[in-house]
C-alpha cells in the first residue's frame, strides 16, 4: 500500500494526464481582496514539473551543506550543480559514488538514488575537463490494479539521466562548462488510465555554465573567493503518453557565491550560499468570469483556442524560460516568493576532516520545503567519504526525512591533497 501510495503521488505530479490543475489549493477569489489562501495570506502556487528527480541533490557533501554546491570546492559529483567548475579542479581524475535512500521514513527498502560520476583533466595545461555522470533512481517493485482493485501485472519504475560535459578555462580566474544529457522516464509504461495507454518519457537536455574564482588575502588569512552562475537542464517538454499535452522538465537557474578561509596551517572554513529558482511558466489564478469563460488572474482566457491545455503549458521552450521571470499572478513579489535559498558552512581539519551543517528554505506557497542539514567528511590519501543527514523544520513532509546518505571519492594525480 505504502509503494502504490508513493508511485500515484509522483505521477500525479509527473505524468502528463494531469487535466489542468489550476493549483489554487484552496484559494478563493472576490472582487475586493482578489485571490487569498485558507489563511487570508498569499495563494500556495507551487510549479510542478515533469522528471523532479533531475533536481534532487546526489550527493553527500552539498547534502550536508543546506544542498548549496554551485561555488564550493570541485570535485566529482561538481557535474549536477555547475561544470564549469571542473576546469579548476586541483586532480587530474576524479570519481565519485553516492547512495541516497528515499521515503526510508515510510517503511521502503528498495526506493533509491544513485549516483555515479567522474571528470579527467586534459589539455597542455590541465585547464580543460569532459566529465561523464549517472544518475539513476530506482521506485521498487509495484503491484498495478485496475479500476476494481483486481491486480494486473508489476512493474519497476525507474529514471535515469546519462550525462556528458566539457569545460575550459578562458583565463586564469574564469571558466565556462557545457553539459548536454539523455533524460528516461518509465514510470508506468505499458499501462492505461482511461483508456490512455501510457509509455516512457523521453527528453533531451544542456546546461551552461560559468565560474569565476580568485585568491584572496582577508584580515590577514589566505582564501579564495568564488561566484558561479548555471542554467540547468535546459531541453523540451516531455510526455508519457501521444498526448499534445506535454510538461516542462526542471529547468533552472541558479547563482551562488563561496568564501573559503585558511585559518591557519591546519584550519579552514568555508561559507557558501545558493539561490535557485525554476524557469518554468507559473501556473495562473483561474477563476470563471460572468461568462463563463474561464480566465486567468489578468481576465485573460487560460485556453484561448480551446483545445482543452491551458495556453501557459503551450509556450515554446526560450519563450518559457523568459516568461518565467515575469508571469506570476501577484507579480514582482510572488517571483521573489519561487527562489530557493541554500546556506552552508564547511571546517576541515588537516585535510583530513571535516564538518558541515548548512539551512535549506523555500517559500510556504512555493512547496514550503525548510529543514537543517549536517554531515561530516573524511579523507585519506587518495579515498574521501562524506556523509549527510536531514532534519525537517517545517510540517511538509521530505523524501529524506533523517535518512543518511553517503558519497565515495576517489582523486588521482596533480595537485597536493587537498579537499575532495
Amino acid at each position: 500500500m505504502k509503494k502504490m501510495y508513493w508511485v500515484l503521488f509522483t505521477a500525479l505530479l509527473t505524468i502528463a494526464l494531469s487535466n489542468n490543475l489550476s493549483a489554487q489549493f484552496g484559494c478563493s477569489y472576490n472582487v475586493d481582496n482578489g485571490w487569498v489562501g485558507p489563511d487570508g495570506g498569499p495563494c500556495t502556487n507551487t510549479i510542478i514539473t515533469a522528471v523532479p528527480f533531475l533536481r534532487i541533490i546526489p550527493e553527500a557533501r552539498s547534502g550536508a551543506m543546506g544542498d548549496a554546491g554551485l561555488a564550493i570546492s570541485p570535485d566529482a559529483n561538481t557535474m549536477h550543480f555547475n561544470n564549469s567548475k571542473l576546469a579548476f579542479a586541483e586532480k587530474d581524475i576524479g570519481i565519485a559514488v553516492t547512495y541516497t535512500p528515499w521515503l526510508r521514513s515510510l517503511g521502503l527498502t528498495d526506493v533509491y538514488m544513485a549516483y555515479l560520476s567522474a571528470y579527467s583533466k586534459i589539455g597542455d595545461k590541465s585547464d580543460q575537463a569532459v566529465g561523464l555522470s549517472l544518475r539513476y533512481f530506482s521506485l521498487g517493485q509495484i503491484n498495478f490494479t485496475n479500476d476494481n482493485g483486481e491486480p494486473i501485472g508489476t512493474g519497476r519504475p525507474n529514471e535515469f539521466e546519462l550525462m556528458g560535459s566539457y569545460s575550459r578555462k578562458l583565463s586564469e580566474f574564469f571558466s565556462v562548462g557545457v553539459g548536454a544529457k539523455f533524460i528516461y522516464s518509465n514510470l508506468a509504461s505499458g499501462q492505461e488510465i482511461d483508456g490512455i495507454g501510457i509509455r516512457a518519457g523521453i527528453s533531451g537536455a544542456a546546461d551552461i555554465s560559468f565560474t569565476f574564482s580568485k585568491p584572496i588575502k582577508l584580515g590577514g588569512m589566505d582564501g579564495q573567493t568564488t561566484t558561479a552562475l548555471a542554467i540547468t537542464n535546459i531541453g523540451p517538454k516531455i510526455t508519457y503518453t501521444n498526448s499534445v499535452n506535454k510538461d516542462y522538465i526542471p529547468t533552472n537557474f541558479g547563482v551562488g557565491t563561496a568564501l573559503e578561509l585558511n585559518l591557519d596551517e591546519f584550519n579552514s572554513l568555508t561559507f557558501a550560499l545558493d539561490l535557485n529558482k525554476l524557469m518554468v511558466p507559473t501556473p495562473p489564478n483561474v477563476r470563471e468570469n460572468e461568462d463563463g469563460v474561464l480566465v486567468d488572474h489578468n481576465d485573460n482566457p487560460v485556453d484561448e483556442n480551446g483545445d482543452g491545455v491551458y495556453d501557459y503549458k503551450q509556450q515554446g521552450l526560450v519563450g518559457a524560460m523568459f516568461s518565467s521571470f515575469g508571469d506570476a499572478p501577484e507579480g514582482f513579489s510572488e517571483e521573489l516568493r519561487e527562489f530557493m535559498v541554500s546556506t552552508g558552512i564547511e571546517y576541515w581539519y588537516d585535510d583530513q576532516f571535516a564538518v558541515r551543517a548548512g539551512y535549506y528554505w523555500e517559500h510556504k506557497t512555493k512547496g514550503n520545503r525548510k529543514f537543517f542539514t549536517v554531515g561530516l567528511g573524511l579523507k585519506y590519501s587518495v579515498f574521501g567519504l562524506n556523509f549527510s543527514y536531514l532534519v525537517p523544520t517545517s510540517n511538509q513532509r521530505n523524501p529524506l526525512d533523517n535518512t543518511l546518505r553517503f558519497t565515495l571519492l576517489f582523486d588521482f594525480g596533480g595537485g597536493s591533497d587537498e579537499d575532495l
